[in-house]
């Protein structure tokens, strides 16, 4: 009998910077560097298996090589690397663009080993402008570079999905991904933060896919914002591919995102004057400028009525950032009295918090553990906000 346990996963995470100072992800935070992202992760957030998405960036690549030789890391038999208290997954971020995308569509690969990532960053650096940044695109097609990834035993997942800017459905697609992608060379769907479960069943091509809720962070706060529990033997590369596949008992067995309500893109805006808007044109200043919103691109690419039926739960969830009145000296009391992120979401008893937060907060933190908070929709690139309790 195989010893199974759930680990923590959040597998779409930024470098802001290297270890000498050079900008990997132009628009992350420059705490956001190896070694930060490690103890965070451990030590503030309580994540198992990180996926680092800019490992493709050569000084990224030697600064891993030396932990290894220093011994602060090893890497694992069946792929990725063991930090004390973390795994972490070798990732990159790519931007597609080829002659059957009408628009750019960012894109996630993974690789088991760090000789496979030094393999898939020497191809891709004959094909990207600067390959030391992250998220840059690709000169070309879509399915070679799937195609690729395949070849070199990775996984290769679409990202955040339904976004406006910079996705498969948001841009990247008028109704079908088989305009762009081979369906069989994809091995998860990323949803993002402005959708769930059941809104992306409502498109049939998705049901033959497992679904990811990573957090896409830009700073170290946002990590784990959204993660998933997967069960496995233990966090590594052959492992989670395992669970993808949903083989030898393995699997995705929950899924934790915000509430879509809170995302930034849910409903769709005007794009001058900001107002949440329905048609084409806005009742406020009759601009026809629009953010379309997740929802709304849903309702154009509805195919389905019926959710899959072997998904594992979604369940909504509200990060400690989001709660009102819980600024930053009240959260670090929080961490320093209960550890984690996971235990106070999930675990901490009211008559505890209350020891530390006012009522108002540990009734907050109780309510969007609960499901029963009022939020007010975003959109538009402005995230939605929970309604204070009265």
């Amino acid at each position: 009998m195989i010893d199974l346990r759930e680990y923590v996963a959040d597998l779409h995470i930024h470098i802001g910077r290297t270890r000498l100072g050079a900008a990997v992800k132009i628009t992350a935070a420059p705490s956001l560097t190896i070694s930060s992202i490690i103890q965070y992760a451990v030590l503030t957030k309580g994540v198992d298996l990180i996926g680092v998405i800019d490992c493709h960036v050569k000084e990224v690549i030697l600064e891993l090589e030396e932990k290894i030789e220093n011994g602060e890391a090893f890497p694992l038999e069946g792929g990725g690397i063991q930090f004390p208290g973390v795994t972490l997954l070798l990732g990159t971020e790519l931007e597609l663009l080829d002659e059957n995308c009408k628009g750019p569509v960012h894109v996630l690969a993974y690789m088991p080993t760090i000789e496979k990532m030094k393999e898939f960053s020497e191809w891709l650096a004959k094909r990207m402008t600067n390959p030391n940044l992250s998220s840059q695109r690709i000169y070309e097609n879509a399915k070679a570079v799937q195609l690729k990834v395949r070849e070199l035993g990775g996984l290769f997942i679409p990202a955040h999905v339904f976004t406006p800017f910079k996705s498969l459905y948001g841009k990247g697609v008028t109704s079908s991904l088989t305009e762009v992608l081979d369906p069989k060379l994809i091995d998860a769907i990323e949803l993002g933060l402005s959708s769930d479960t059941n809104m992306a069943d409502q498109i049939e091509e998705l049901h033959a896919y497992p679904y990811l809720t990573n957090s896409d962070a830009h700073s170290l706060e946002k990590i784990a914002r959204e993660y998933q529990m997967v069960k496995m033997k233990q966090p590594s590369f052959q492992e989670f591919r395992l669970a993808l596949q949903k083989k030898q008992g393995r699997k995705i067995s929950s899924n934790f995102g915000l509430n879509p309500l809170l995302g930034k893109y849910y409903r769709t805006i005007c794009a001058k004057c900001s107002k949440q808007i329905e048609g084409k044109e806005c009742s406020n200043c009759q601009s026809s400028k629009i953010v379309k919103g997740v929802f709304e691109r849903l309702l154009e690419l509805r195919s389905s009525d019926g959710k899959e039926t072997n998904r594992p739960p979604y369940i909504h969830q509200v990060p400690l950032q989001f709660i009102p009145k819980l600024g930053k000296q009240t959260l670090k009391k929080l961490r320093d009295r209960f550890g984690t992120d996971m235990n106070i979401i999930h675990s901490v008893p009211i008559e505890d918090l209350l020891q530390v937060v006012s009522k108002p907060v540990a009734e907050a933190i109780i309510g969007a553990r609960e499901g029963t908070l009022s939020i007010n929709a975003g959109g538009g690139g402005v995230y939605g906000k929970v309604a204070p309790r009265k």
